[in-house]
């Protein structure tokens, strides 16, 4: 199960960045879905799919970068591209290379944090951000400077934040992807559904665009042999299985079809109420312990995925902090 999650989460992975560079919304949403139940999955992330891991989290967070109302991370006062930023720093600590466009990236996101903030009209809030954003080094002293005085005129459409557009931030990030897609050119999947693509003399654009027939008949008989076999999972789960693989509730979600990674169906099996509690070890709790105090209260993404733990979600990991801090 392990060795199929690494398959998939690169995958996914590859899904995210071509329909993030082809801004395709919808499809870029249900790899975001798929992507993100495959990392709670993973009680932890093998090293050398850390980077896959920090883009994947970096494209998800950039994607929603302009919605303030939506929060990545329990402090509110964090926005989807604050939250990105800390995972593009993650990224930069695993290379070594791509010093001007790492470099690029980073002001980048800097910059567009307080543009946005200033777009919606929130000044005060920009102006906290920038205190959070900017170290007192000197090499961040000149943007800092110039930023605050951006603040202070309270006009979102100044030069300075024109010349350092969102859509400039996505073609860099585009950049980057392009790089990191050619350094991953081995995904196993990709490469097993090319040979089978090729084994019927089709081109893959041909393939997707083979019309499909399904009459009524057809389609009863694909429904009636999909419960099936979802009804016999079911029983192999409460029988032999790990009741707290998140990998085995996305097959069924695959298998029928849904996005929604919290409900299994109309047969009215939730994920919720489907899995046995499990017990938080001693281990486990110095783990969480550790990473609020490297990453801060809030950052479950973060600590889910430097610690060492069993089956957990960030969800879980932020209620059993509520419960140690009571």
């Amino acid at each position: 199960e392990a060795v199929a999650a690494e398959w998939m989460l690169e995958f996914a992975c590859s899904c995210l960045c071509r329909h993030f560079a082809e801004q395709s919304g919808a499809e870029f949403q249900r790899w975001r879905d798929v992507a993100q139940a495959l990392i709670n999955g993973l009680s932890q992330i093998p090293p050398h799919q850390k980077k896959t891991v920090y883009l994947c989290q970096l494209l998800i967070r950039v994607a929603q970068g302009k919605s303030l109302g939506l929060q990545f991370e329990n402090d509110q006062r964090i926005s989807p591209l604050e939250s990105a930023l800390s995972f593009w720093t993650l990224l930069e600590r695993e290379e070594i290379k791509l010093e001007k466009l790492h470099e690029d990236i980073r002001r980048l996101i800097q910059i567009q944090i307080v543009a946005v903030h200033m777009e919606n009209r929130y000044f005060k809030e920009a102006a906290e951000v920038l205190e959070r954003l900017f170290t007192d080094s000197e090499s961040d002293k000149p943007l800092r400077v110039k930023l605050a005085t951006v603040i202070k005129t309270k006009d979102p459409y100044v030069p300075l934040l024109q010349s350092f557009s969102y859509s400039l931030l996505i073609s860099k990030i585009k950049s980057y992807i392009e790089l990191f897609m050619k350094e991953n050119e081995t995904n196993f999947l990709i490469q097993e559904a090319t040979k089978q693509v090729v084994s019927k003399g089709l081109g893959a654009t041909e393939l997707q665009n083979r019309p499909v027939e399904v009459n009524e008949n057809d389609r009863s008989d694909l429904e009636t042999k999909q419960r099936f076999v979802l009804r016999n999972l079911i029983l192999m789960q409460n029988c032999c299985l790990d009741v707290d693989s998140s990998l085995f509730w996305m097959y069924i979600n695959c298998l029928l079809g849904l996005n929604n990674m919290q409900n299994v169906g109309k047969n009215g099996v939730s994920l919720a109420c489907s899995r046995r509690r499990q017990r938080w070890t001693y281990k486990e709790d110095m783990e969480l312990k550790l990473g609020v105090r490297e990453f801060g209260v809030g950052n479950w993404a973060k600590i889910l995925v430097h610690g060492n733990f069993n089956n957990r979600t960030s969800v879980m990991l932020k209620d059993r902090w509520r419960t140690l801090t009571r």
